[in-house]
């Protein structure tokens, strides 16, 4: 699995959702709140209700230098970011990792009320906004695209990792009755509409469990 380590300057911090650290040096101090990195307590509880963390943590070098370590849950990539006024982007519900300097995470509601009844659960979007750096945690291998203005890429939603906040988006529903019953691709796709840069991840958490579940060994019922 990769793993991210983050070397810190006193004064330097870097803010992740509660839960991820893997290691630090005991230089490191940890604050974790509702309003670290998530712009208040109203919208850390939208992104809680939407699937993501409600908690948000900081790691802080305070006197002394220190490194912090975050390792990804699935095989991927660890993908950076620069985040600045005006450049956002928006990420897969689990795809933040961590940020550094002045980063916002919150929940992003879709301009398309199509997007936000059909998606469900699945299309869920954290839009990472501020100043600083943050890395997506992106699984399988990562391919990038560079949409033109009007260009449009369909895509089985959960192979969405993060795009550009310039990138619309919305879900479109696959037509005709012989795709929709036996097709086997699903009911919807994401559309993504250029301008911007868009990263897609070749491995879904669903494909993963499909994978392995014919080797996991059956449950004991008692007789």
């Amino acid at each position: 699995m990769p793993v991210l380590e983050v070397s810190l300057e006193p004064g330097e911090s870097v803010v992740a959702e509660s839960g991820q650290l893997s290691w630090m040096t005991d230089s490191i101090r940890l604050r974790t709140s509702t309003r670290v990195g998530s712009g208040g307590v109203f919208r850390a509880v939208k992104r809680a209700l939407a699937g993501a963390g409600l908690y948000m943590t900081e790691y802080s070098a305070e006197r002394h230098p220190g490194t912090v370590a975050f390792a990804a849950k699935l095989p991927g990539q660890i993908v950076p970011a620069p985040v600045e006024p005006g450049r956002d982007y928006l990420v897969h519900r689990h795809g933040f990792l961590c940020a550094t300097g002045d980063v916002r995470v919150s929940l992003s509601f879709q301009r398309r009320l199509g997007a936000g009844i059909f998606g469900g659960s699945g299309f869920t979007l954290q839009r990472v906004s501020g100043a600083g750096r943050m890395w997506a945690e992106l699984s399988g291998e990562v391919v990038r695209y560079d949409l033109a203005p009007g260009e449009r890429l369909r895509v089985h939603p959960g192979h969405v990792g993060m795009f550009d906040s310039t990138v619309g988006f919305d879900i479109t529903i696959l037509r005709g009755i012989r795709n929709i019953l036996f097709g086997g691709d699903g009911l919807f796709l994401a559309a993504l509409t250029g301008p911007g840069r868009v990263w897609l991840q070749s491995l879904t958490v669903a494909n993963l469990a499909h994978a392995i579940a014919p080797y996991l060994p059956l449950p004991d019922f008692p007789e």
